[in-house]
């Protein structure tokens, strides 16, 4: 091999090595970002019930844990909002049959209580709210939902009602004990899985912002 072709060599060599390890560090640094992001995450998530400070003029609470309803119920009978939206109600489930479920809160449904049955996961829970939102011309929203789900679930909320005061009502479940998630595989894997979606939700409302 002549003396240019070996100097050639090794100059793609050395190249290689160094795009080799300039990929390594973004990585690790990437690694480094989502692991610090993730303990802000969960630091940051309430680990008790929350006092409002304000009252505002609608509530809305996204489906899943039953307590989430029932906590929502109760803010509206103290007079926290006007109005409740159920929002991502099972297409089966009738108003009645909530209202059993719940006895003490029964005569709320006759008057204060809508049911959405069309939004089947944030994004739709989100977009169906600001229809409700914008109905009613209501310019503050206080949001039930799980405290590991709030972050998303605001996200999703100030993206679609920019204009709207949003109150979060994180609901706190003992099967979750946030405090201690290293201690609980399952709780673990919840709060990733929860702080990836968070992270794809921010990355792709940023996107949209970006090309509007």
């Amino acid at each position: 091999m002549s003396s240019d072709s070996q100097a050639n060599a090794a100059t793609r060599a050395s190249a290689w090595r160094r795009g080799f390890r300039a990929v390594v560090v973004a990585l690790g640094l990437g690694g480094l970002l989502l692991c610090l992001g993730f303990l802000w995450f969960v630091r940051a998530m309430p680990t008790s019930e929350t006092v409002l400070s304000r009252n505002a003029e609608g509530i809305v609470v996204l489906t899943g844990a039953a307590s989430r309803i029932n906590d929502a119920l109760e803010l509206l009978a103290a007079g926290r909002g006007q109005r409740l939206l159920i929002s991502g109600v099972n297409p089966a489930t009738r108003s009645r049959e909530i209202s059993r479920l719940i006895p003490e809160h029964q005569r709320w449904f006759n008057c204060c209580v809508d049911l959405d049955y069309s939004a089947t996961n944030t994004i739709g829970n989100a977009v169906e709210t600001r229809r409700w939102v914008e109905a009613r011309t209501f310019k503050s929203l206080i949001v039930v939902t799980s405290n590991f789900h709030m972050p998303r679930a605001m996200a999703e909320l100030a993206h679609q009602l920019p204009d709207v005061a949003l109150v979060p009502f994180p609901v706190v479940s003992d099967k979750v004990r946030v405090e201690a998630w290293w201690d609980n595989s399952a709780t673990a894997r919840l709060l990733i899985l929860e702080y990836l979606k968070y992270i794809v939700a921010k990355g792709r409302i940023l996107v949209q912002y970006s090309v509007a």
